[in-house]
C-alpha cells in the first residue's frame, strides 16, 4: 500500500504524505459512520481516482483490508475516544500494532481528534 501511496504523490494525486493521511482518515469515518459527511474538499473526486477502478493495486488493498480486522479495532478505538477513554484507546491500538505501522498511525490521529474535541467541549463558554 506504500508503494500505491507513493506512486499517487509521484503522480500528483496527493501533494504528500500528510494530505494523504488526511483522505485516510476522512474514508475510515466514512466506512464506520454512515452519516459522516467528510469535511476534505473534493473528498469524492479524490476517492475515485485513488480507490476507483483505475487504481487496480489500490482496490485490491482496500479489498483485503476491510475483509481483515482493522475495521473492527478502528470502531472499538473510536468508541473509546469519544466515551473519554483515551487510555484504553490507546492500549487497543498499542497492542495490536506495531508503533511504525501505518494502521497504528491512523488510528492514534482518530484518538488525538477525539481528544482535542473532547478538550472543547470540556471548555467551558465564557
Amino acid at each position: 500500500m506504500l508503494d500505491v501511496v507513493e506512486q499517487q504523490i509521484d503522480e500528483g494525486e496527493f501533494t504528500n504524505q500528510s494530505e494523504f493521511q488526511r483522505f485516510a482518515v476522512e474514508y475510515l469515518l466514512t466506512q464506520l459512520e454512515d452519516e459522516y459527511d467528510p469535511t476534505l474538499a473534493e473528498f469524492d473526486e479524490i476517492k475515485q481516482d485513488a480507490l476507483g477502478t483505475a487504481n487496480p493495486e489500490a482496490a485490491e488493498y482496500i479489498q483485503t483490508a476491510e475483509s481483515g480486522d482493522f475495521l473492527g479495532t478502528a470502531g472499538r478505538v473510536r468508541q473509546c475516544a469519544v466515551r473519554g477513554d483515551i487510555e484504553t484507546a490507546r492500549e487497543l491500538i498499542d497492542t495490536r500494532y506495531a508503533p511504525d505501522s501505518p494502521r497504528a498511525m491512523i488510528l492514534d490521529l482518530i484518538v488525538q481528534g477525539a481528544a482535542t474535541t473532547q478538550l472543547r467541549t470540556a471548555t467551558p463558554d465564557e
